[in-house]
């Protein structure tokens, strides 16, 4: 089953802050997108704010179809 497609949206950030978000990113072995996510999903835990556990991208081939 494919996970829906996620949302693409523009982000202004101050560029300091961009820096530190990049700086944590590399130490988490993360890309900065990965790791704003990683960031909102953790502030909105402490929120109290519940969300589903995310799909984990699929990796490698796709499965071979029948040619029946």
């Amino acid at each position: 089953m494919a996970a829906p497609p996620k949302k693409a949206f523009p982000l202004r950030l101050d560029p300091a802050l961009y820096a530190a978000i990049e700086r944590a990113a590399a130490g988490d072995l993360r890309s900065v997108n990965a790791q704003v996510e990683c960031l909102l999903r953790e502030a909105l835990a402490r929120r109290g704010v519940k969300l589903e556990a995310p799909q984990p991208a699929r990796r490698g081939r796709p499965p071979k179809e029948d040619a029946s």
